[in-house]
């Protein structure tokens, strides 16, 4: 099954990870972007990307709502 729902990342400072989880069998990381303060990252979910995984201080907007992540210290 296809989602193509679309995931905006906005970074809220230097050095956010972006990382593209495959979906299967097997979870591996498949790609991965790094953002700086201010840098926004418009991904999509796919028939290869079931998740996505996000370090650092960022806004994620998804059709659902939105959310922000905070860097751990």
């Amino acid at each position: 099954m296809q989602n193509n729902d679309y995931v905006v990342i906005k970074a809220n400072d230097d050095g956010v990870s972006v990382i593209g989880l495959t979906r299967g069998t097997d979870t591996r990381f498949h790609h991965s972007e790094k953002l700086d303060k201010g840098e926004v990252l418009i991904a999509q979910f796919t028939e290869h990307t079931s998740a996505i995984k996000i370090r650092g201080n960022a806004k994620i907007l998804t059709s659902i709502g939105e959310v922000e992540s905070e860097l751990n210290k």
